[in-house]
């Protein structure tokens, strides 16, 4: 009878264990840096605010599991903030940014339709040869060739849609956890 119950009460922690939510972080918040869980970097059009609201979509999608969202999306945004390195809430951006780019294990780049995101193309450039991009970069984005081009060359993962955007990370999500057994 021992061993049963044993058996029993170890699949319900397995169960409890895989149906943690996702942490999200966004800028200008501590990355929490010692976080074992897989690390997904949202990049891509913002453009001051003005783009559609994408992070918000796929941290829905991807609530459900047990990784960590790092969004640079701010709610504070000041447009009134001077891109330039002497403006400290510039700066906090920037250097929250790269250091999130850098602690990321998986960085999304979407492009949107219509959008310029001279910043994303900048992120996209510093980390094409990392193995940690997924690309979306639909028709539409003024530099689409580009990327395209840039995506070929170094082997970047690209998807043609939001929903196989989501179903890609759902994928790396599960090779993750079963690496980490």
């Amino acid at each position: 009878m021992r061993p049963f119950i044993f058996i029993f009460l170890l699949s319900l922690c397995v169960s409890v264990s895989f149906a943690q939510e996702s942490t999200l972080i966004k800028s200008p918040a501590d990355l929490p840096l010692n976080d074992q869980r897989l690390k997904i970097f949202l990049g891509g059009s913002i453009d001051m605010g003005n783009s559609e609201n994408w992070q918000e979509k796929l941290e829905e999608d991807l609530s459900n599991n047990n990784i960590v969202i790092l969004n640079p999306r701010r709610e504070d945004w000041n447009k009134d903030w001077q891109p330039i390195s002497t403006d400290s809430n510039f700066r906090v951006q920037v250097e929250w940014e790269l250091e999130a780019l850098e602690f990321a294990d998986i960085i999304i780049m979407y492009f949107a339709p219509n959008s310029q995101s001279p910043i994303s193309l900048l992120e996209f450039g510093l980390y094409a040869r990392t193995k940690k991009l997924i690309v979306l970069c639909p028709d539409g984005f003024w530099r689409k060739g580009n990327v395209d081009i840039v995506a070929e060359k170094y082997n970047i993962q690209t998807v043609q849609t939001f929903d196989e955007l989501i179903l890609e990370l759902k994928a790396q999500i599960d090779q993750f956890k079963k690496k980490s057994l």
